[in-house]
């Protein structure tokens, strides 16, 4: 057996003064409490409190970066316990499936999984051997044992992590049981949602005109007009802000938006209702929704998250047996300079707005979005997202985006993440490749240590609290 070894300078500048400079800052910043403005967990583990399930079913069958893995070496998804949705047979038992998952383990090696699963091995639950076929046994019978204890319920974790806030996404269909729940419980940890109207803001979208009908109801709108459709979305963005909500949360293909005269807009409108749109009206009527979203964000204060760029379910055999969120996601090139070009002329000066701009087209960086929000009030740069949550994306990041943008136009770290134990470890590799930048800067006399300080404790804490206004 070879020992599990988290050594505490990983991540950390190879050349010894940079090096020490960087421990320091870290130092600084490590124990800070983790604020979590926008994922994917869900607020049932924390309205009902329940014990997770096993560790195939935690750690390896909900999570696309393991699934995609495995896949493209050849490992099929039902024997990674991944249910059918044509009812064919798949792997039910736990133990087999983490034995599979372990006989793989090293084909993670290099990849940002890696690192975050080792830290949840050893710092949740502090194995101290490395993940292999012959631990794997050993593995399962510790994870299983820890997850039937009070202490790795979902609140006791939320504690230990030392999470302060985190917000999960619901869509604007969603009724908010689980956080109602939540609040009523009386437990102190706070778990806000944020409002995602894709389901009924793309007219691409599955049912869209069902989703229509039941967006009205909920909102108590006659939707059947334009102006009846965007006074539900202000009374559901409402509720949602009285469930605690600070944001809004949009993942649309591109960055395109469209600010068209109200008689445009009413057709546009009634085209996509009846499922009548074109390929490109669809798409701007999704432009036209975001710059919707913005004004409506002026009114009432909710920042906005603009998540463009990815071709979901690339795989067509993949969507068609197992269903979305199968690592079948694929990032599409780019472009925000002319896409938001209509949505800024109208708001893009107005410091009311808040508008946080994600990439998966690194190549947009430099080019695109550090001038944009270098210069634009209601613009903010997000951090490294997805493919590009890793250690290389997270240098990349701050080397082409610092120069013209700075540090405070950018909004701190995001883990947008469903692995809920994995949390930790994300703040962790992102605290740690902050203080490895700018340990360089320092040494390179470019910053002084002390503002070098400062910068770290924004990074980690102060400017995502700011901006998402938690």
């Amino acid at each position: 057996m070879t020992t599990l070894n988290l050594h505490p300078d990983r991540l950390f500048p190879a050349e010894p003064r940079t090096r020490d400079i960087a421990r320091s800052l870290f130092a600084g910043v490590r124990n800070l409490p983790i604020v979590s403005p926008h994922g994917h967990t869900d607020p049932a583990w924390f309205a009902g409190n329940a014990p997770f399930p096993d560790p195939a079913n935690l750690l390896i069958v909900p999570d696309h970066y393991v699934l995609r893995m495995l896949m493209s070496q050849g490992v099929p998804l039902e024997a990674l316990g991944v249910p059918t949705l044509d009812g064919a047979p798949y792997e039910a038992d736990p133990r087999a499936i983490w034995r599979l998952f372990a006989r793989h383990y090293h084909l993670f090696r290099g990849t940002p999984s890696r690192l975050w699963l080792d830290y949840v091995f050893a710092d949740v639950f502090e194995i101290e051997v490395r993940l292999e076929e012959a631990t794997a046994d050993q593995y399962y019978d510790v994870i299983d044992a820890a997850l039937a204890t009070e202490a790795f319920r979902p609140r006791s974790l939320f504690e230990r992590f030392g999470i302060e806030v985190i917000a999960t996404t619901e869509g604007a269909l969603d009724t908010l049981d689980h956080h109602r729940a939540i609040r009523e419980s009386g437990w102190s940890g706070r778990v806000v949602t944020a409002y995602r109207p894709d389901a009924v803001t793309d007219p691409d979208a599955a049912d869209f005109a069902a989703n229509l009908e039941r967006f009205g109801t909920l909102a108590g709108e006659d939707v059947s007009s334009f102006a009846g459709y965007l006074r539900a979305h202000r009374a559901r963005r409402a509720f949602f802000q009285s469930m605690g909500a600070t944001s809004t949360d949009h993942g649309h293909p591109s960055a395109t938006t469209a600010d068209l005269a109200a008689a445009e807009a009413e057709a546009l409108y009634q085209k996509a209702r009846a499922g009548r749109a074109t390929a490109a009206e669809a798409e701007l009527f999704r432009g036209q929704m975001l710059t919707e979203m913005a004004r409506m964000s002026i009114e009432d204060g909710l920042v906005m998250q603009l998540h463009p760029g990815v071709h979901r379910s690339h795989n067509p055999q993949v969507l068609a047996r197992f269903g979305r969120d199968k690592g079948g996601d694929i990032p599409l090139a780019g472009s925000f300079v002319d896409a938001l070009k209509p949505l800024l002329d109208a708001y893009g000066s107005d410091p009311r707005l808040t508008l946080i701009l994600f990439t998966l087209d690194e190549t947009t960086y430099s080019r695109e979005l550090a001038p944009l929000a270098g210069h634009y009030p209601a613009l903010r740069i997000g951090p490294p997202w997805w493919f590009h949550d890793s250690p290389e994306g997270m240098r990349r990041f701050r080397e082409q985006t610092t120069e013209t943008a700075g540090f405070y136009n950018g909004v701190g770290f995001n883990d947008d993440t469903r692995a809920f134990l994995s949390i930790p470890a994300r703040h962790d590799v992102a605290r740690r490749m902050d203080c490895a930048f700018l340990a360089q800067l320092v040494a390179e006399h470019r910053l002084d240590e002390d503002e070098a300080h400062e910068v770290a404790r924004a990074l980690s804490y102060d400017l995502v609290k700011q901006t998402y206004k938690l």
